[in-house]
Formats: structure tokens, C-alpha cells, sequence
């Protein structure tokens, strides 16, 4: 899936970004079709599988980026050629953007979250198959699979990413930060005043101290996401105060089941009713999990992984039951 959002941020970072992208998998492979990955010319995010089949497209892609083609195809065999024991194949293609080339895609979008370009040269017309199957996908407003097919390259692109917000740059919070980080569905925002904890953040996370961090939550979209896990738990109560005023996607509290059964009668004084408190999860992670901050990280992770994938089945199955 092509993320529109990371490719020009690393584009703004770095000038000129290689983008490597399995077209198609057969077989065995480490990474599904339309797995992808970003390199620049002295590292990269993402990962297509590890192994030496990563090892040759980064190393192809940085000879690009050194004024080889802006676009190459391979096919790979997972096999003994390149030590690895999968079995299957995969075709792979990079493609070397800048400012320019990236305005230049965004300008030749025919189809509405859909990207389909020629690949390799030679290359007919879209062929009619994949067209049609296009047509549908538009009018249905469903999600299309990476295709390859006669030289052509469909993706879907993900425009509309879950801002994630964390308050508190905390061990946890840095934690969670750096899981989320990579996720394409998620665009994070690590928040807290104290300036000095922004320590080994990914690039791609923003860093907020220079705003309250109950005013970065008042301005957030009713679609995000919001964990609150301050050092101070006066703090932690007034986030929650200041989130169950507003609308949200997800809420979450660190903490005990004590914690929270104090602050539902504080929240409570208040004003706010108990269902609309409830909407707020605490403790969040998995306990089976234990209690290091990677370990909360992953379960808090999983959990939100979850309850998008979740709305996101129910949101298809009302459009399927209306169709």
C-alpha cells in the first residue's frame, strides 16, 4: 500500500527517496504483495522481509539514488541464489522519487486511492481486466489489492492515517512511539512539556513541547486515538477531563485498576456520566504481557491494532448489507 504521507515526509527529510514495493509474491516469501519499504542515501524504514533479498534492494536502490534509473523491476527467486529457504518468488520494483517526480504522481492520479503505473518498459495499455476490476473497486468505494499484471502496477494508497496521539514522553511512552512508528494506518504525536525526553524518537513521530498538551488534545480530530500516561496524576486526570469533552476514536489511561476506580469517582465530581467515562480503557496493554515498557508498548499496540481492525470490518459489512 503505497503511504503518501511517509513518502513525502521522507522526501522533505532527505530530497530524493528510492521506494521499494514487493509487486507480486509467489510462493514462500518473508513479506506479502504491496509490502514496501523507503531508502535514502544513508538508511531507510520499513522492511520487505530482512534477509538477502532486503540487502540487494537496498543496495540497488542506493545505486539508483546515484544516477542509476528511476524505475527497475526484478524478479527474485527465494531460494539457494540468494541463501534463503522460503521457496517462492517475488517480483520487485523500486522507483527513485523527488519534489518534482512525487508532484508529478500526485497530478497523475486517474483513479480515486488507487495508484496504476507502467513498471517495465515495453508496457501496453492498462489492460482491460484490470481496468474493469478498477471500475468496480471505484464504484463499490472498497479497498483494492496490490496487482501486477502486463507490466502494470496497481496499489492501493493510504491517504487517511489514524492520528495517534501520546501524552507523556515517558519510558512507555517512548515505547509506544517507536512501536506505532512504522504502522502506515497510524501518524503519531509524542506530547509532553519536557523537552529533554525526546531521546531516539523515530523521524517519522512528531515531537510536541512547545504547546500544552491540553490544547494539542482540544485541536486533535474526532477520529484519533489519545493515551494519556503523564509522570503526574493530577495531569492524567485533567487529559481525561479534558478528552471525555470532546469527541474521540479510542481513549486510554496507564495505570491500575485502583487508579481508575479513583479516578472514575473524580471524573464522576465532575460531571460526566458513567457510560461516557467508560469510554476510556484502564489499565491498557496486556498484564499477561508483564510490566516492562516494550512489553505494555506491544499490548497497547495490539489492542489499538484490534479495534481498528474491527471498526473497519463492521464499517464493511453495514456497506455490504446496504449495497
Amino acid at each position: 500500500m503505497l503511504d503518501l504521507n511517509a513518502l513525502s515526509d521522507a522526501i522533505e527529510k532527505h530530497g530524493k527517496v528510492a521506494r521499494v514495493v514487493l509487486a507480486e509474491v509467489k510462493g514462500s516469501a518473508p513479506r506479502e504483495a504491496g509490502t514496501s519499504m523507503l531508502i535514502w542515501a544513508d538508511g531507510y524504514s520499513g522492511t520487505i522481509g530482512g534477509g538477502r533479498l532486503e540487502f540487494d534492494a537496498i543496495h540497488t536502490a542506493q545505486a539508483m539514488l546515484d544516477g542509476g534509473p528511476i524505475t527497475a523491476l526484478h524478479r527474485k527467486a527465494l531460494g539457494p541464489a540468494l541463501n534463503q529457504c522460503c521457496g517462492g518468488a517475488v517480483t520487485v520494483v523500486t522507483e527513485v522519487y523527488d519534489i518534482t517526480r512525487y508532484h508529478a504522481m500526485m497530478d497523475g492520479f486517474e483513479f480515486q486511492g488507487i495508484w496504476a503505473r507502467a513498471v517495465s518498459d515495453e508496457v501496453g495499455a492498462l489492460p482491460k481486466s484490470i481496468a474493469r476490476l478498477i471500475a468496480r473497486k471505484e464504484q463499490d468505494n472498497t479497498p483494492i489489492s496490490t496487482t501486477f499484471s502486463a507490466g502494470w502496477l496497481i496499489e492501493p494508497v493510504w491517504r487517511n492515517r489514524q492520528p495517534v496521539y501520546i501524552y507523556g514522553a515517558g519510558h512507555v511512552g517512548r515505547a509506544l512511539a517507536r512501536v506505532l512508528s512504522p504502522l502506515p494506518q497510524y501518524e503519531v504525536w509524542l506530547v509532553d512539556v519536557r523537552a529533554d525526553q525526546f531521546m531516539d524518537i523515530p523521524e517519522n513521530v512528531h515531537e510536541c513541547w512547545h504547546v500544552p498538551p491540553t490544547e494539542i488534545m482540544a485541536a486533535a480530530p474526532p477520529n484519533a486515538a489519545h493515551f494519556i500516561m503523564t509522570p503526574e496524576h493530577d495531569f492524567d486526570l485533567e487529559l481525561c477531563h479534558t478528552l471525555l469533552g470532546r469527541e474521540f476514536a479510542f481513549g486510554g489511561l496507564i495505570g491500575s485498576a485502583t487508579k481508575w476506580a479513583r479516578f472514575r469517582k473524580r471524573l464522576a465530581a465532575l460531571g460526566h456520566e458513567p457510560e461516557q467515562v467508560a469510554r476510556i480503557t484502564c489499565p491498557i496493554g496486556d498484564p499477561t504481557l508483564g510490566k516492562n515498557p516494550q512489553a505494555i508498548a506491544l499490548g497497547i499496540a495490539a489492542k489499538l491494532l484490534k479495534t481498528k481492525n474491527s471498526a473497519t470490518a463492521q464499517h464493511m459489512g453495514k456497506k455490504e448489507q446496504s449495497a
